[in-house]
């Protein structure tokens, strides 16, 4: 099967699906290589990755598929300048940038022959990242797991917004997608692909510990919350760790307490090690419409399915539209 749209012919992909590069649960290569070869664009999380260690996954996925795959680098992690080097040197086809600016990284990676894609999340950041000349945007809303964008418009909204702001880029829309109808919403709406992060962390490949995925099964739409403004705020499932954090956001604390139980948890914690009651379970607001672990595949061709089904089920206008004139 193969949907084209203008993202899927600037990647070389098969499908309009994006596996979002999800720190830990993308830190391996199993889950970015089955989603590769089941058509979508799947992506290595090279943000808590040592280089040694993402050397070795790149040249696994490389060696696994003849499609297209991209890396995430999150522009903030420490060392970043050493992993650009190191994708550079590895030739990688496709780079999503986040958390920076690309004048940082886009002259080097154009001359080497790789798709430059840049996250954003708001109207005034895609125009600076177009006329920068980035190949593509990945527009983040308020929905997202992670780290949704402060102002918390939703994708719907800000998705509609940077379309009309930069109509000749293709642009992938991410946050709130986790089945084939989100994808015909995200087309619909102007994107040529919709991202799913959530989604996918709830495949048999994703890196992340059994209870993490376990709690990501029992969640629904309301269980997750926003903490941590002002110190770089992420959307995660409820636990003991966001009940501490709303707390001291509710009471007013000052900065450095709050930033002394921030920095306490980590991803880590909840995705390694399982401790899903005081780590940080990052997820989205689709995690309530997930209800199974199924492999990356299936996941994929699930969603394609629906999609097809979407548009069948549309209905058909009759007759032709006529304008009202005063």
């Amino acid at each position: 099967m193969r949907i084209e749209t203008a993202v899927t012919r600037l990647l070389g992909i098969e499908l309009p699906i994006v596996q979002a590069g999800m720190s830990w649960a993308a830190s391996a290569p199993e889950l970015p290589l089955a989603v590769a070869r089941a058509g979508g664009l799947g992506v290595i999380a090279a943000g808590p990755m040592r280089l040694p260690d993402l050397e070795r996954t790149i040249d696994t996925v490389r060696a696994g598929t003849d499609a297209p795959f991209a890396v995430n680098l999150p522009l903030y992690r420490k060392g970043a300048d050493g992993v650009i080097d190191l994708l550079l040197a590895k030739r990688i086809p496709i780079l999503i940038a986040s958390q920076g600016g690309p004048k940082r990284y886009l002259e080097r990676f154009r001359d080497a022959g790789t798709i430059c894609l840049h996250v954003v999340a708001a109207e005034e950041h895609a125009a600076k990242a177009a006329a920068a000349g980035v190949d593509g945007l990945i527009v983040v809303g308020g929905e997202a797991g992670g780290q949704p964008p402060a102002s918390m418009v939703s994708t719907l909204v800000m998705l509609r917004a940077v379309v009309r702001a930069v109509p000749a880029i293709p642009v992938i829309a991410s946050g709130g997608f986790a089945d084939g109808q989100g994808l015909a919403a995200a087309l619909a709406l102007g994107a040529g692909a919709a991202q799913f992060g959530t989604r996918f962390m709830a495949s048999t490949e994703a890196n992340l510990h059994p209870a993490y995925k376990d709690l990501v099964l029992g969640a629904g739409v309301e269980d997750t919350r926003t903490v941590g403004r002002e110190l770089g705020m992420i959307r995660a499932l409820a636990n003991d760790f966001t009940e501490r954090m709303a707390a001291l956001e509710n009471t007013g604390a000052d900065l450095d307490q709050r930033r002394t139980q921030f920095t306490t948890s980590t991803l880590k914690m909840a995705a390694f090690d399982g401790d899903v009651a005081d780590g940080k379970v990052e997820a989205g607001q689709s995690v309530g419409l997930i209800d199974e672990i199924l492999p990356a595949g299936e996941i994929i061709h699930k969603i394609a399915n629906e999609y097809l089904a979407t548009l069948a089920a549309l209905p058909r206008a009759k007759g032709q539209v006529r304008a009202v004139m005063d």
